[in-house]
């Protein structure tokens, strides 16, 4: 089975097993998305969507956030791990906004590419969701199952795996497809546990459950 023709399959059932799979970070801005992205590293999404209550009480929008000191907004941020770090970013990516692009968060790939802490996940992130653009989001989850599934052929480096997908993955579908991976690495194809063949709904299209001829 060619890689094009297995993505097909690999698409449409996701998106019968997953209808409503989003993005699972809480925003209702994008520059707000771009902050919590960048604290998402290794952190749960679901402990950020906690701890960024607080810190956008406090600070409510992207002036009042690129006017507090690093060390205040690590502050709040620190427990989501790698505090300082991640903090400078905020901080650097904020005032960048504020400076340069009239506190707007820019809907050009590259031009995201050149804000602190922004890396080409999430600027896929950004263009998908918010801007609705074509987008491929290779998080550790896209990775893992587009290596088992046989989409991509051992590759690990998020970049190389976002290119591959590129020539396999409808522009239009890359978005939610990316979504639904997660789900799907979560609850059936997991990292830490064997993963669960016996209810997946790809086992008979997966390369590595042994259900196809490889």
């Amino acid at each position: 089975m060619r890689k094009k023709e297995r993505a097909a399959i690999v698409i449409e059932r996701l998106r019968e097993e997953y209808p409503d799979a989003d993005c699972t970070l809480d925003y209702n801005e994008a520059w707000k998305l771009l902050v919590s992205v960048r604290l998402a590293a290794q952190c749960t999404d679901e402990r950020v969507n906690v701890i960024v209550k607080d810190l956008f009480a406090k600070y409510p929008g992207i002036k009042e956030l690129a006017e507090a000191e690093p060390e205040d907004i690590e502050a709040i941020v620190r427990p989501c791990g790698l505090g300082p770090s991640k903090a400078r970013d905020i901080s650097k990516c904020m005032r960048m906004l504020r400076d340069e692009y009239d506190c707007q968060v820019p809907d050009d790939f590259d031009e995201l590419l050149k804000l602190p802490g922004v890396g080409r996940k999430s600027a896929n992130l950004i263009m998908g969701d918010v801007f609705g653009k074509p987008a491929i989001v290779t998080d550790t989850h896209c990775i893992r199952l587009c290596n088992r599934i046989g989409l991509v052929d051992d590759i690990k480096e998020p970049k190389k795996v976002e290119m591959a997908l590129w020539k396999i993955i409808p522009p239009e579908e890359g978005s939610s497809f990316c979504h639904r991976l997660v789900y799907h690495g979560r609850e059936v194809c997991t990292a830490r546990t064997t993963p669960h063949c016996e209810r997946c709904c790809l086992s008979d299209v997966c390369k590595s459950c042994g259900k196809v001829k490889k």
